[in-house]
């Protein structure tokens, strides 16, 4: 008599990299609910969306996530398979159409570097050892630097969602299970299925208010089943 639910934050790292580093194309394109993988894949190869090759966007969503995690040529030439120069030249690509990302990630390493630790969007600190290392150690903490305040500001909203969570859905025959990683999972009665998602998804997509607030909406996905696979 109860089913499993599944909410989801949808891209919420590179909504919050629209936020930080202040990108225009990538804060109007999550405005208008745009498809930002096409999208970037547009700005770079200069084909239009409509119509679009999926491989075309397929290489795109893999700078856009890769990036967040100091992706390489070398890294990228495998996810794609590739040539390492090919890969290597979407990168310089990306980084001439969205150079407020470049700008971020300089401004992030220079601030660890300084300070020994970064913060998230709610001022939450995140040590950075080893920033000032040389040699192969210090591109790996570099790459930790500038993807601790995007994932750290990620991780702060969803515990912000859970704290609130018991409170708003009290009154329904409903439980939260677990966190992974940006997704929360319920287990409801089936009749509370539909009122449980629109109390859940409120308070996620609200859950950094009022400490910040984001140039970009917070999305949420839902499902259902009567397993986890089929809440997908």
């Amino acid at each position: 008599g109860h089913r499993l639910v599944s909410l989801d934050y949808s891209q919420i790292e590179l909504r919050i990299l629209a936020h930080v580093a202040q990108i225009p194309a990538l804060k109007q394109a999550f405005r208008e609910g745009v498809d930002i993988h096409a999208m970037t894949a547009s700005q770079m190869f200069g084909v239009p969306v409509e119509g679009m090759d999926p491989m075309v966007r397929r290489r795109a969503k893999a700078i856009n996530f890769g990036v967040i995690y100091g992706i390489s040529g070398f890294g990228l030439a495998r996810n794609l398979r590739i040539p390492r120069a090919e890969a290597q030249a979407f990168i310089d690509t990306y980084f001439e159409r969205f150079p407020e990302i470049r700008a971020y990630m300089d401004r992030t390493v220079a601030g660890a570097k300084e300070n020994g630790f970064v913060r998230t969007l709610f001022g939450r600190r995140i040590m950075t050892p080893g920033i000032n290392q040389s040699g192969p150690a210090a591109g790996g903490a570099k790459r930790a630097a500038i993807n601790a305040p995007i994932q750290g500001a990620a991780a702060d909203i969803i515990r912000r969602a859970m704290i609130r969570m018991p409170e708003a859905i009290r009154d329904l025959p409903a439980r939260m299970l677990l966190q992974v990683h940006d997704e929360l999972v319920f287990e409801v009665e089936e009749g509370a299925v539909s009122d449980l998602i629109g109390v859940a998804r409120e308070i996620m997509q609200g859950a950094a208010e009022p400490a910040v607030h984001l140039d970009v909406p917070l999305i949420v996905d839902a499902g259902q089943g009567a397993n986890w696979a089929e809440a997908h």
